[in-house]
């Protein structure tokens, strides 16, 4: 290991909270590339400034200073026009509290979560946006800032007068809260984010990919404009409306393409001599391994979205398999239509069946199939894959217990999205573009699905899938949606309002029993659609009891025909 380190010590020093942010707002306060991506939540940021109004310590702050050009920066919701500077704040460790701070602070950034934090004036607390707001909620910007702080006591807090001097000593323990931070002026940047990965990993670990980012994250000049994986996870969803892809199954998928074990050792990744298995890609460059991983992922989706009918990414049951199709489509980019059919009766056997094959291991799962996509022999692929599912489940699943977070309930859901569900209204489809909307920056479709009895229903048919509605549209809300679905449009023949029931798995016997409020006939009755539904669905897709043969044109008919056959 080399002795090589710091030239000088950090120096320590401490600033006060307002001065702090004032800087981050002007853009003098920078986060690095290699830097992991933003991952706290609500109540991280909640508790943050607990502790800070508390006099908690909250840790110190690692600061890089040095010179830094005039650019476009990000920080957190926050979009800053940031100067020329020579002694600029590039955040090494610290970045989650910075970001949380300099957003919930500012007026722009508290509209986003998780830094829509408000002052809860009568009880005294720290919490996140309050879905009812009243005059004892102060929003962070607000309280941080003295005139209008005064100007709100004037005007939308009014009722809340008496707590003035409360707000007066919550803001100035706000502004006046030290920071301590050490200062470190390095210009090797390779000693930076040994620095980084060291101060880490002696904490929270970081993810697989988070390590792989710093890694392999290049010199700070220029890095605005290379891909990295959280930019092609944008630009993947940007292309397809899949939704956003974690940075964990992009690294994977990146892996999958260059060889067959996605779960490898990766820091000799881009180093061919260091590698112990060579790269069906030999010499590639990082920057062509990242675009040409980026254009396998956007087939694979598309195969997912048109073929395999999975249109958003809360609907993918494991992301295992996403991983094995970018492996597929790296290798072999415009397959035979026979040969989609058949990795569409793969992915869906594999998706009913799970890892259990694997013995419940996902990585088992993904290192097993992707070593079974050998690059110049697409039939054999195929077929190898299709094989690998004989010993699976061929059961349809239970539609008793629906969770949107749970295998089951994304094949529900895709099971649903197959019937195309349409408008009560105008009768045209929902696409797309409106289920991409709707679950923009959505792991799970929860927003897309709703409990048409929150109270009322018994609690063992609360979980039945007959008790939630799919309804996958950016503007419909469900109280709109079954006043309409309950009182046929007269713009609608009788067939279009045949065709909007079907797509939601009701009919009008259905719809007269919600209608006259009789739940449990309601339930049952479709429950039963959802049920049959669900098997021709799967039955449809998986194919089971049909031959998987390669296409004709695979084989080779002159050696069949000397051989007699």
């Amino acid at each position: 290991m080399s002795t090589d380190g710091l030239g000088t010590q950090p120096s320590a020093t401490t600033y006060e909270l307002e001065d702090l942010v004032a800087q981050a707002w002007q853009g003098r306060v920078r986060v690095p590339h290699f830097q992991r991506d933003f991952r706290w939540g609500s109540q991280d940021v909640v508790r943050l400034f607990d502790s800070i109004i508390k006099g908690y310590p909250i840790g110190s702050l690692l600061l890089w200073v040095r010179h830094s050009g005039a650019e476009s920066v990000t920080l957190g919701e926050l979009r800053i026009a940031a100067p020329e500077g020579e002694n600029t704040f590039w955040v090494v460790d610290g970045q989650q509290r910075i970001t949380s701070i300099a957003n919930a602070l500012h007026p722009e950034g508290n509209r986003h979560s998780p830094f829509s934090v408000h002052y809860d004036l009568k009880a005294q607390k720290f919490v996140d946006r309050p879905r009812v707001m009243d005059d004892y909620y102060i929003p962070l910007p607000i309280l941080f800032d003295l005139v209008e702080l005064i100007d709100w006591f004037s005007d939308s807090g009014r009722g809340a007068r008496e707590y003035f001097p409360v707000a007066q000593r919550i803001a100035k323990m706000l502004r006046q809260y030290k920071i301590p931070a050490y200062l470190v002026r390095q210009d090797d940047e390779e000693v930076l984010t040994d620095i980084f990965d060291r101060m880490n990993n002696f904490g929270k670990r970081l993810s697989r990919a988070e390590i792989f980012s710093a890694l392999f994250a290049g010199p700070e000049e220029g890095s605005a404009q290379r891909l990295s994986l959280s930019r092609i996870a944008e630009r993947v969803d940007a292309q397809t409306g899949f939704g956003l892809i974690d940075a964990n199954t992009v690294l994977h998928s990146i892996l999958a393409r260059r060889g067959p074990d996605p779960m490898r050792d990766i820091r000799g990744e881009f180093a061919d001599g260091d590698r112990r298995v060579t790269s069906d890609f030999p010499g590639e460059s990082q920057e062509s391994a990242y675009a040409e991983s980026e254009a396998a992922l956007v087939r694979a989706v598309a195969f997912l979205q048109r073929d395999a009918g999975v249109p958003h990414l809360s609907l993918l049951t494991y992301k295992a398999l996403l991983v094995v199709l970018v492996r597929f489509f790296a290798h072999f980019p415009e397959p035979t239509e026979r040969n989609r059919i058949l990795l569409r009766r793969f992915y869906w056997r594999a998706a009913v069946g799970g890892p259990t094959v694997f013995k419940g291991s996902f990585t088992q799962m993904s290192r097993i199939l992707c070593a079974l996509v050998r690059p110049g022999h697409e039939e054999t692929s195929v077929q190898e894959l299709v094989k690998s599912m004989d010993r699976s489940v061929r059961e349809i699943p239970s539609a008793v217990r629906f969770r949107t977070n749970e295998a089951v309930g994304k094949i529900i859901l895709c099971s649903w999205w197959w019937l195309q569900p349409r408008s009560p209204l105008t009768g045209e489809r929902y696409g797309q573009n409106d289920l991409s909307e709707l679950l923009v920056e959505q792991s799970t479709a929860a927003l897309a699905v709703h409990r048409l009895f929150p109270r009322g229903a018994r609690d063992v048919q609360q979980l039945w899938a007959a008790a939630r509605l799919f309804i996958p549209s950016p503007t419909e809300s469900l109280e709109s949606f079954l006043e309409a679905v309950t009182r046929p449009s007269v713009y609608l023949n009788g067939q279009e309002w045949a065709d909007v029931l079907t797509s939601y798995c009701l009919d009008e016997n259905v719809v007269s029993l919600l209608d006259l409020g009789q739940r449990d006939d309601f339930l049952r009755a479709r429950q039963e659609i959802i049920e049959n539904n669900l098997d021709v669905f799967l039955n449809r897709m998986t194919e089971w009891k049909f031959e998987d043969t390669a296409p004709l044109d695979s084989f080779d008919m002159d050696e069949l025909t000397e051989s007699g056959e």
